[in-house]
């Protein structure tokens, strides 16, 4: 999954603007209120309210380990999105074969995140605590569409990233357009996504819905965060383990635009201890390539 989860980050970084200029959040309560001023101007989908639950599973083999898992997610919203809450909890399992020796390992996850409005709330039970932030997705809509509403400014945004419209199917009594990009499909109706599947680096990863319910009446209490201490972020990608700030990145951005996809290949697998990009195909590599071209070509406005 770390190729998704990179481009996703550089994607940030470019359409995203530094600081945040909104004081911290200085209690749970604030966290937990739900304020009605601005949500109406948030229109995220186009579907009122919803419950949802949804299961995951993982399978797939990475070079000589082999992967199985699966998960469970509930997300609540109202006020078409500009209120939600979203819950997983999932399991996964490695086992590797190397020389005859057979290791297993079993590895928890449990994420809740709450988005309020413009800023995302993200809960980490290890430490039990919660990190406050402007949602980065909705500035990126806001950057570089400001003029449309946040469902037509992601698929523009998902056009200009080389992702297709290759159909619609029925999915659940809802008839979903299927989003493609980078071997990851989205069945989505009306900007909630009801299935997804993913297929990255040998594992598949499949999320479908199997219980929906629009605009229903969804309780307050459903939007309430554990009782953790809260954090803001100084910056959209600051945090302890962000090393590098946005002029590097920029930087790097403006080197790798002019650089030949042969030039950037022979630099990107120059990091011997990157298993996962050292196994990426020439396809895999290139399509990594075009998108990085394609998000140095958006931070610029063209």
């Amino acid at each position: 999954m770390k190729k998704l989860s990179v481009i996703i980050a550089l994607f940030i970084v470019i359409v995203s603007c530094k600081g945040n200029e909104n004081k911290p959040a200085d209690s749970l309560a604030t966290a937990n209120s739900i304020s009605t001023t601005n949500q109406n101007n948030l229109k995220r989908y186009q579907v009122k309210s919803g419950i949802i639950k949804y299961e995951t599973k993982i399978s797939g083999k990475v070079i000589a380990s082999t992967i199985t898992g699966s998960g469970t997610e509930e997300r609540y919203f109202k006020n078409w999105g500009a209120l939600e809450l979203y819950e997983q909890k999932s399991t996964t399992k490695t086992v590797t074969k190397v020389m005859g020796q057979v290791m297993s390992e079993t590895t928890d996850d449990h994420q809740m995140t709450k988005l309020e409005n413009g800023f995302s709330y993200l809960v980490d039970f290890k430490t039990k605590s919660i990190l406050k932030q402007k949602d980065m997705a909705m500035e990126a809509i806001k950057k570089l569409h400001p003029d449309a509403d946040a469902e037509k400014a992601s698929k523009a945004m998902f056009k200009e990233l080389g992702g297709k419209l290759i159909g619609k199917e029925n999915f659940k009594n809802y008839t979903c357009e299927i989003w493609d990009l980078m071997g990851v499909k989205q069945w989505i109706y009306k900007g909630v996504m009801l299935k997804s599947e993913a297929k990255l680096m040998g594992i598949t990863t499949i999320t479908e819905a199997i219980e929906v319910n629009f605009d229903s009446s969804v309780s307050d209490s459903k939007f309430t965060l554990p009782n953790f201490p809260i954090k803001e972020m100084e910056s959209l990608m600051g945090g302890e383990n962000m090393d590098f700030d946005l002029d590097d990145i920029n930087a790097d951005l403006d080197k790798i635009s002019k650089l030949s996809f042969e030039e950037w290949k022979k630099m990107a697998l120059a990091d011997k201890e990157d298993e996962e990009m050292q196994n990426m195909s020439d396809e895999e590599l290139r399509e990594m390539f075009n998108m990085i071209q394609k998000m140095a070509k958006m931070r610029k406005g063209k």
